[in-house]
């Protein structure tokens, strides 16, 4: 077996690419639609995280929150930071398990990046 790859419902192109890749820095790996007026699925990655965003109104529920291992939270944090992303300006709250930087999507989705105590 191999790692699974979240499958997170996004409602808006527009607004899961500048989401994703804009504010996050993934990359786009592909984008698929049966026809062009058919709902957007597509993939992105960044390091070895994969994800699929869908526009599929059976593929995922909104409001799924994926715990993300990281190696160095401070200098994430510092990127996302940096960016002028005007609606999530993501902070470091420690936990007795390690240090968690939540952000929500446009769509409801969050990603907790963790790192763990040392």
């Amino acid at each position: 077996m191999h790692a699974p790859i979240p499958i997170l419902r996004s409602f808006s192109e527009a607004k899961a690419r500048e989401f994703y890749l804009d504010f996050l820095g993934f990359t786009l790996d592909w984008e698929h639609r049966f026809v062009p007026t058919a709902p957007l699925y597509l993939q992105v990655t960044r390091g070895n995280l994969v994800l699929h965003l869908s526009e599929h109104y059976g593929d995922a529920t909104p409001g799924a929150a994926l715990l993300i291992p990281v190696d160095d939270i401070a200098a994430l944090h510092a990127e996302l930071q940096g960016k002028d992303y005007p609606y999530a300006r993501p902070g470091i709250r420690d936990e007795d398990w390690g240090r968690i930087l939540e952000v929500a999507d446009p769509f409801g989705n969050r990603l907790r990046f963790w790192q763990r105590s040392e």
